[in-house]
């Protein structure tokens, strides 16, 4: 990692939430649940996150995804994600002096994404390549197995930022060790990477 009362979860899916979505296409794209999946994703007001000190947006869609993992505590109930994500915050923008916790998204164990800076805003996550890329960190330490539930989720997510426009169809997906001397996301984190690469490409 490098860069400078919860609610309920709400579905991405704009016809179920007020949201402000940023999306860099006007054109409409099929609907989520169209294509037979969803994106849920846990808001920054559901986990209770503090008010950044600064954002700066994305000029266009996406080019890169990059996988992290938060290298602390493995979190695969929502009590405990809660908690573990007030913990990164409050490190990054505290301890590193970040305007916000560093991540576009992070995902637990039991398969829930929690935003973090959310689409369209530059992460800090992975030096000299946040401006064009999506930072998404799998909460633990996995030198050892992600979830199945946590590896769906992240194709949902990414297949959901596709289809609406922040991030490019013919994205490139790889862990922070391949921008940045690290051995971040892990290494069995990072040996699954080839293999979601397909399937989310597959996807669309």
């Amino acid at each position: 990692m490098d860069g400078r009362a919860p609610g309920g979860p709400r579905d991405t899916d704009a016809g179920k939430n007020r949201a402000t979505v940023r999306t860099w296409r006007s054109r409409r794209v099929p609907s989520e649940r169209a294509l037979g999946f969803a994106a849920v994703v846990v808001s920054r007001r559901g986990w209770n996150a503090a008010e950044a000190r600064d954002r700066t947006e994305m000029k266009g869609p996406a080019r890169t995804v990059i996988v992290h993992h938060t290298a602390l505590r493995y979190c695969s109930r929502p009590r405990d994600s809660l908690s573990e994500l007030a913990r990164i915050q409050r490190m990054h923008m505290q301890e590193r002096g970040f305007d916000d916790i560093g991540y576009n998204f992070l995902i637990s164990g039991d398969g829930m994404v929690y935003e973090g800076r959310g689409w369209g805003i530059v992460g800090a996550h992975a030096k000299e390549h946040n401006f064009h890329s999506v930072g998404v960190a799998f909460m633990g330490n996995f030198n050892e197995f992600p979830s199945a539930a946590s590896k769906s989720a992240l194709l949902r997510l990414l297949q959901v930022g596709v289809l609406r426009g922040h991030v490019q169809p013919n994205f490139v997906l790889v862990g922070h060790r391949d921008v940045a001397k690290t051995e971040c996301p892990g290494n069995n984190l990072y040996a699954v990477l080839p293999k979601l690469n397909i399937s989310v490409h597959n996807l669309h």
